[in-house]
């Protein structure tokens, strides 16, 4: 049996989307890998392994290999290991430009008259300008830029040659070691040949500069993390041997018993076993409105015990709770990849040496066939700016940076979509299959109507339909049908006092039977009445329009008179009529699926406005249903409660799970809607048109940049205007894309769905 295991590492030195593809590549190669899936924007890759063949040791030796950093992420709400990685390496690219800055400033300014720029050189530095050793000084401090701070582009060309592909570093480390070796020969060899140690030096600063940007912008993409990890409290108070005390969050153990006080934080899941209060769980949910809890309630991890005191029984920690759950959940949709990307995947694989054929064209063409005065020079600078301002890095972020901040935003709205091809293939629905019971419908049956039958000449009046009501409950009370509890309940609500029954007998599949009061009671359907030879005549009428409504219908008999006729149904939740009208107004067909018989179904989509019902279809048959739709050329999602619908949510293209909100850990279903929302099922298609669309311009700006930035670079514009782009401007144009890229996808943050507009 193979011992499969799954593990995410969080990946140091990627700079494009040819680092990713070295990695996946390397690891995809190793015996016992059996998949391995690597982010450029979230820096992680997360692995299947057959851990009797290959360990994780071994997994990390193997990415330490094609020359990246790799290191295993730990599980638990409040690890924030990805900040802390984003941050380490932020500094260090921060620390780098500033020291290629610091020199590439006087280098610049020293380089101006060579530049014709002498205008622009302080008059105390003029006096530098004749020095004999001019070039030696430029030379003195260019060099520790191009092998010091641009130590880690020759470092990953390096190791992409090994794997023979090409990837960023490459780009950047042919077109800056070009101006500088030339500048060397010129210094050294030459003595009176031109230099372009600034064009070196700037370059690299330039690119230094993107990325530094660029870091900052990927860091604010995972904001949807950062805040659910800053919602767990970092202590709990717990008894323990008689004694409070209190004790870091890490350290609850399940079966704590836990205190809160009012104001205070719920540290872990549990369930209530002393106190009354009502909890803010908006975190959650995101309703505002406090959730009144007693005892046996069950309270989740972060969110705000509002105004009592209470004890609960920890029942998940550390990364079982539910907030770990979610931010795991979140983690692994921002690390996955949607099938957009693949498009990207494959370009970047064959961009790089199309890059470097162009620049070699380039040259070529300037030095061969159209030379220019000091056509060396000339040809040189301009293969340069083609390697510098083609780098893929932009093509690399376009999808991973749209989907981070997609799938965050989902989470933050009470949506937990599990991939980014869920993400992705959202917008493409047409047809949406709710389920009814517990999804569409509250799940438990309410009283809806009391139809006194007296005399058409005297009205009933309150206190005789009351009468019937505990004449009722009194019957059903002891009775466990769900049918029963709802007249009971009623009862209880209306505040009633429930008569004792004697002599009580249920008839299976028709009702039940005793005595209150000293009068024969029966409560029961027409199998019932038949039964016992009551005739239904004068009230069918009446009967008839009730049973069309879907309502079940209880006839109740005292002493062999028909007195009352109650109604009891399953009524929609509140929204979702709502959610039904606005997925119309999508153009998406509804569909409703249940085991109930058609009359029933068919009211209850009458009242929900559903276009189409299948009824009578028993649990193992959904999926079958489903994939009849699709057969029609339908694009599917499923809406269920997640459990008894899991093979229709599978069948589904979508599949759609409520969320209990205390067991998050939805295995069924591609997303996850916390709230039992119906609404959020159009939010959810919202995010994904909105996602999809940032990741389209996101591509399309990447592409048009290469194919408007390389032939300016390689000099089309020079025969009509002498216009020619310098390698300093082209890096800097190179980082300018990737960083708007990234801005581009942050706007995503903006987005709200149309229900709170």
């Amino acid at each position: 049996m193979v011992a499969v295991k799954k593990v995410t590492l969080a990946v140091g030195g990627m700079h494009c989307a040819s680092c990713q593809q070295i990695i996946e590549m390397g690891l995809n190669e190793v015996d016992g890998v059996i998949k391995a899936n690597v982010n450029l924007a979230t820096e992680r890759a997360t692995v299947e392994y057959d851990d009797d063949v290959i360990k994780l040791s071994g997994i990390i030796k193997v990415i330490e290999n094609t020359g990246y950093t790799a290191s295993e992420i730990e599980e638990g709400a409040g690890k924030d290991t990805q900040r802390e990685e984003q941050e380490r390496e932020y500094r260090h690219i921060l620390y780098l430009f500033y020291f290629s800055l610091t020199l590439s400033i006087p280098l610049l300014i020293l380089s101006l008259p060579m530049m014709g720029l002498e205008k622009f050189v302080p008059g105390f530095l003029m006096m530098f300008m004749d020095w004999p050793y001019h070039k030696l000084v430029l030379f003195l401090l260019a060099t520790p830029v191009q092998f010091i701070a641009g130590y880690r582009f020759y470092r990953g060309s390096y190791y992409a040659l090994r794997k023979l592909r090409g990837n960023m570093d490459l780009l950047i480390a042919i077109g800056t070691s070009a101006a500088y070796i030339y500048s060397v020969v010129a210094t050294f060899v030459l003595k009176d040949g031109e230099v372009f140690y600034e064009t070196a030096a700037l370059l690299i600063t330039f690119v230094l500069l993107g990325k530094l940007l660029e870091a900052r912008a990927k860091g604010r993409t995972s904001d949807a993390i950062k805040k659910l990890m800053g919602l767990s409290p970092k202590t709990a108070r717990v008894i323990r041997d008689g004694q409070e005390m209190e004790i870091s969050i890490d350290d609850v153990v399940v079966g704590d018993k836990v205190i809160v006080r009012p104001g205070e934080k719920v540290p872990v899941d549990g369930k209530i076993i002393e106190g009354h209060t009502s909890i803010d769980e908006s975190m959650l949910t995101g309703e505002s409105v406090p959730v009144e809890k007693d005892v046996g309630s069950e309270v989740v991890g972060a969110t705000i015990n509002k105004n009592g005191f209470i004890t609960f029984e920890a029942t998940k920690v550390g990364a079982n709770t539910t907030l770990a759950q979610i931010i795991k959940l979140v983690e692994e949709a921002q690390g996955s990849k949607a099938p957009i990307q693949r498009f990207a995947d494959q370009v970047s694989a064959y961009f790089v040496p199309a890059v470097v054929v162009a620049a070699i064209a380039t040259f070529a063409v300037w030095y061969f066939i159209f030379p220019q005065s000091n056509a060396f020079v000339f040809a040189m600078l301009a293969g340069t700016a083609v390697l510098v301002i083609a780098c893929p890095c932009a093509l690399g972020l376009a999808t991973p940076t749209a989907i981070m901040v997609g799938t965050g935003k989902g989470a933050e709205n009470g949506i937990l979509i599990k991939s980014g091809e869920a993400l992705e293939n959202a917008y493409k629905l047409n047809t949406i299959v709710f389920d009814k019971t517990g999804t569409l419908t509250t799940g438990k049956p309410v009283v809806t109507d009391i139809v006194a039958l007296q005399s058409p000449t005297r009205p009933a009046a309150l206190e005789e339909i009351n009468g019937f009501l505990k004449t009722a409950a009194g019957i059903e009370k002891g009775s466990e049908h769900p049918l029963a509890e709802a007249i009971v309940n009623k009862a209880q609500e209306q505040g009633l006092d429930i008569p004792q029954v004697t002599d009580f007998e249920a008839v299976p599949g028709h009702g039940v039977k005793g005595r209150i009061d000293g009068k024969e009671v029966l409560l029961g359907n027409r199998k019932l009445m038949s039964d016992v030879d009551v005739a239904t005549g004068s009230f069918e009428l009446d009967l008839e329009r009730l049973e069309n409504e879907g309502k079940t219908v209880m006839i109740l008999v005292i002493d062999g008179k028909p007195a009352a006729m109650i109604a009891v149904a399953d009524t929609l939740k509140d929204n979702s009529k709502e959610a039904v009208e606005r997925l119309h107004a999508m153009d998406i067909e509804v569909a409703m699926i249940t085991g109930d018989n058609k009359r029933t179904a068919d009211a209850i989509a009458r009242q929900a406005s559903i276009d189409r019902v299948l009824a009578e279809v028993l649990p193992q048959d959904k999926a079958a249903e489903v994939a009849k739709l699709q057969k029609d050329g339908k694009t599917v999602a499923m809406v269920g409660d997640g459990i008894n619908d899991a093979p229709a949510l599978a069948q589904s293209d979508i599949g759609m799970a409520l969320g209990s909100g205390t067991d998050i850990a939805v295995e069924t279903g591609d997303i996850v809607l916390i709230k039992d929302d119906l609404r959020d099922v159009v939010t959810a298609i919202e995010l994904s048109k909105a996602t999809i669309w940032k990741i389209k311009m996101n591509m399309f700006w990447a592409l048009f940049y290469n194919t408007l930035g390389i032939p300016v670079a390689a000099g089309v514009l020079y025969p009509f205007f002498h216009l020619m782009l310098r390698p300093e401007i082209a890096g800097a144009a190179m980082a300018l894309s990737s960083v708007s890229v990234v801005s581009n996808s942050l706007l995503l943050r903006r987005f709200k769905p149309s229900l709170n507009k």
